[in-house]
């Protein structure tokens, strides 16, 4: 091995990679969405995950709200992190 490989092998190993989080860090954002909706509809008297005949409208603003949360871990999953 000459001098230029072995120079270029110990600065690709000395500079930090950026990896995707992945499928781990989006379980754990979708864990934390999921306990903020279970909150919210027992702050308003629900179960979640129980079907009600009409969903009144403090359960669609709950929901609307878990699924603007999911949105976001959806780009917590793509983002690079150092």
């Amino acid at each position: 091995m000459n001098f230029k490989s072995l120079a270029l092998l110990l600065t690709a190993a000395a500079v930090p990679q950026a990896v995707v989080a992945g499928p781990l860090a989006y379980g754990i954002c979708q864990t934390g969405c999921n306990g903020l909706a279970v909150a919210c509809y027992a702050a308003a008297g629900f179960t979640f995950g129980v079907a009600v005949p009409a969903a009144p409208p403090v359960l669609l603003a709950c929901n609307a709200g878990l699924g603007g949360c999911m949105a976001a871990c959806a780009a917590v999953a793509l983002t690079p992190t150092p």
